[in-house]
């Protein structure tokens, strides 16, 4: 463990999140504020998770053939700082498509490479994965406090300043992670990758992926709308949020523990059964303050044990080799495909039905990602995968 860059690790997580801290709860709040309607936002925030579908595909393959992942990264964060700044100028709707998709090629690539990178410095430990990851969690928590309670005394206007400075802090802090001895891709590459995605479990657990993100981006999108609608303060909104993910961290805390005796395949149905309940509960008793906090609660589930699962599942598919292409794959089928389906028919649901109708739907694709992560996920491979430690 001497050897392992935990502080460089951790603070990139921990910068990364924070920025999805400041921009993720009140990106729509922003775009409301600037009188852009939902259809809208829910499009820009389509287009956004559109931009995950190619690119990280192509830098995956990329990392993996150069083994030049945290060059890319570095790359990677110094353009999407400067893409966002597109966003302090004046504007217009379609400025702000040009900007989104700008920002969106470049911010979409860093996440899944850096996993790929954390993993290969934990080769030797990758239950310590868990550890290093919770620090995201406070980076998120205390942006989502900080800008909750500014906007109380504030007006929306800031929140794109404050991404800003958040994106340069990300991109500083990346520089000091260290390359990594990737393994770097054959010529058959393409057709092995070709082979593991196209099995039926792998088929399978990508469709699962990209229906649980589905079933996301409302909340992702419209949550802190949502919550203002039925008369509740930014400060609380923002509480709110911070403790979905406090749970979150203390899930993290144990799932180290919790791996090596829970198979991935039941954490990973008891975590779609919790998505179920949780957005059921939110489109029933959303005006219910407690059950609010026990919905939040369930974040820990419904995101950081989904998260979790995936992960490991993926390296379990696709192993050292194809690593960044298998966690590339992840963010575009799940969070591309399915963020940009969940967050188009979101913006145009709200407009007829509001937040209900939505969080129903919500509720729907996760019984449908039950179904098939029962059937299909898990099944043919020891369910204490030597890939756990």
């Amino acid at each position: 463990m001497s050897k392992l860059p935990y502080v460089s690790l951790s603070g990139f997580y921990f910068c990364y999140f924070a920025t999805l801290g400041a921009f993720i709860p009140y990106w729509g709040v922003y775009l409301d504020h600037a009188g852009f309607n939902h259809r809208q936002i829910g499009e820009l925030s389509a287009l956004l998770a559109a931009t995950r579908i190619l690119s990280p595909n192509i830098v995956g393959w990329l990392a993996d053939r150069t083994g030049k992942s945290l060059a890319i990264i570095r790359f990677c964060c110094f353009f999407a700082a400067l893409s966002f700044g597109g966003f302090l100028l004046p504007n217009s709707y379609a400025w702000l498509v040009v900007v989104t998709v700008g920002f969106g090629l470049f911010w979409n690539v860093i996440l899944p490479q850096f996993e790929a990178a954390t993993l290969h410095h934990l080769s030797h430990h990758p239950h310590r994965y868990s550890q290093i990851r919770l620090w995201g969690s406070v980076g998120f928590i205390a942006a989502v406090l900080g800008v909750g309670n500014l906007l109380d005394y504030q007006p929306a206007t800031w929140i794109p300043l404050i991404v800003l400075a958040l994106l340069v802090c990300s991109g500083v802090v990346v520089l000091f992670v260290p390359e990594t001895p990737q393994i770097k891709g054959d010529v058959v590459s393409g057709r092995a990758l070709g082979k593991r995605s196209g099995k039926p479990e792998v088929l399978a657990f990508l469709l699962v992926c990209l229906l649980l993100q589905a079933a996301h981006a409302p909340y992702y999108v419209f949550y802190s709308l949502y919550l203002k609608q039925y008369g509740y303060t930014a400060a609380l909104t923002g509480g709110l949020w911070a403790l979905g993910v406090v749970a979150e961290i203390m899930l993290f805390m144990v799932m180290s523990r919790l791996l090596r005796h829970l198979p991935l395949r039941n954490l990973l149905l008891c975590c779609i059964f919790l998505s179920i309940l949780r957005w059921l509960s939110l489109a029933c008793y959303a005006d219910n303050l407690a059950c609010l906090v026990v919905v939040q609660l369930l974040h820990a589930a419904t995101f950081g044990g989904v998260h979790v699962a995936c992960i490991h599942l993926m390296q379990r598919y696709f192993g050292d080799r194809h690593q960044g292409k298998g966690q590339a794959l992840i963010v575009s089928f799940g969070y591309g495909l399915g963020g940009l389906l969940g967050s188009y028919y979101s913006g145009l649901l709200w407009q007829a039905q509001g937040g209900v109708g939505v969080f129903l739907l919500s509720a729907a694709c996760c019984g449908v990602a039950l179904l098939i992560a029962f059937i299909g996920v898990g099944r043919e491979n020891n369910p204490h995968s030597e890939s756990l430690g």
